[in-house]
């Protein structure tokens, strides 16, 4: 699996430009953003192949240095909250590999990710600030009606997932 790293992200974290990924299918490619919100330093994360979003919100600066850790506890609690079954959650998990971090994967990766940063923002009455799990932000923002490259016309990042993690689990 790749997480690609935004500039800001770089900056933020203090990193060199990571290369460029070379992961060829973008089921297994995220992108990952450092965005504030209320003011607090949190975590988008966006699946390259489908728009779905997660977000970790007001992060403590140690989790930041284990950002494979948290994207990956993140992405889990995520698609189980979605209502994603645990054997299809874990299966997925399974199927890919240590993650490494990258370069975004290309403008319009970016593209979805500028994209559910908006929807974020848009729907920043959905956030718990007593929380860093967003389970209501990210349904809403995963049930908001969008395109996407690979699937026809408007459809929801959910639905998208869904048929994605289906699609691998049938491999």
């Amino acid at each position: 699996m790749e997480l690609g790293l935004t500039f800001p992200l770089q900056r933020f974290l203090k990193r060199k430009t990571p290369l460029y990924g070379q992961e060829p299918d973008r089921r297994f490619c995220w992108d990952l953003h450092v965005i504030q919100l209320r003011g607090r330093s949190s975590l988008l994360a966006v699946h390259c192949h489908t728009r779905y979003t997660f977000v970790r919100y007001d992060l403590f600066p140690f989790q930041w240095q284990d950002l494979t850790g948290l994207f990956r506890e993140g992405l889990e609690e995520s698609l189980l909250a979605a209502g994603f079954p645990t054997r299809v959650v874990e299966g997925y998990l399974a199927l890919v590999s240590a993650p490494e971090i990258t370069r975004t994967h290309g403008r319009r990766e970016v593209a979805f990710l500028n994209r559910a940063w908006e929807d974020v923002l848009a729907l920043d009455l959905c956030l718990d600030p007593s929380a860093q799990a967003q389970p209501l932000l990210d349904r809403e923002v995963n049930t908001r009606p969008s395109r996407c490259v690979g699937f026809e016309g408007l459809g929801r990042a959910l639905d998208r997932m869904a048929l994605t993690l289906s699609a691998l689990s049938n491999q």
